[in-house]
């Protein structure tokens, strides 16, 4: 899974992609992005045609969700079962997006012997994973739009696809995000394309899984923790 990131600020978005971007909200950097969040997606723009910067709130709300209190656990979707499950399944089809990202965080499970007791105690040791250039990438994103009674607007929500980790990754945990090439950009995003064996295939081939990798500071592990400090190396 993928429960928390670091995105880009929007320079650095419009920048890497050559993208636009709606209204005035500067993104600025941030290095804990926790569920709930509101975070910089890429979708198409449908006056334009092109690829524009917007916002949407982490954790997926269907259309037709009734309820006045967002669902919970909406942040990732697998994408595996994506296209049959009633959450994702309109999404997976008719709403896809890009998510901008410069790494994500995962938890590796490991033993560890207490000194004053000799006791065996099982952690979690929070690692980065990113580029080993460092340069900003995008996950796989499924995106909603959804008005709650007696509001005026709608809100725009997303949630990151995973799948399998692979290589190296699996050693840390057992799911990652789907990361697109920008050369599957055009094809993920295109509002034409409904067909979700399409869809399935963009994931399974054009997915990305060499990344470079470091553990880090457990400070990580607190929402509000916050700065370039969390994604520096430490000692394991």
């Amino acid at each position: 899974m993928c429960g928390r990131y670091v995105h880009p600020d929007a320079a650095a978005i419009e920048r890497e992609w050559h993208v636009g971007r709606d209204g005035g909200n500067p993104f600025a950097r941030r290095f804990n992005v926790a569920p709930a969040s509101t975070v910089p997606v890429l979708r198409i723009d449908p006056r334009g045609g092109g690829l524009r910067v917007t916002s949407a709130r982490w954790g997926l709300i269907p259309h037709w969700w009734k309820d006045a209190k967002p669902p919970q656990f909406t942040i990732n979707a697998r994408a595996e079962d994506a296209a049959s499950k009633p959450m994702w399944r309109h999404a997976y089809r008719n709403a896809r997006c890009l998510i901008p990202a410069a790494g994500w965080y995962e938890w590796r499970a490991m033993e560890r012997v207490d000194r004053a007791t000799g006791e065996v105690k099982v952690s979690k040791q929070p690692y980065y994973i990113h580029r080993a250039d460092d340069r900003p990438f995008c996950f796989a994103g499924l995106m909603s739009l959804w008005q709650p009674a007696g509001a005026s607007e709608a809100t725009a929500s997303c949630a990151i696809l995973t799948r399998a980790a692979a290589g190296a990754l699996s050693g840390i945990h057992d799911r990652m995000p789907v990361v697109l090439p920008a050369q599957a950009f055009g094809a993920w995003t295109d509002p034409a394309l409904t067909d979700a064996a399409r869809v399935a295939s963009i994931l399974i081939d054009d997915a990305q899984s060499d990344f470079a990798f470091h553990p880090v500071s457990t400070r990580v592990n607190s929402a509000r923790a916050e700065g370039p400090v969390l994604i520096e190396p430490i000692a394991a």
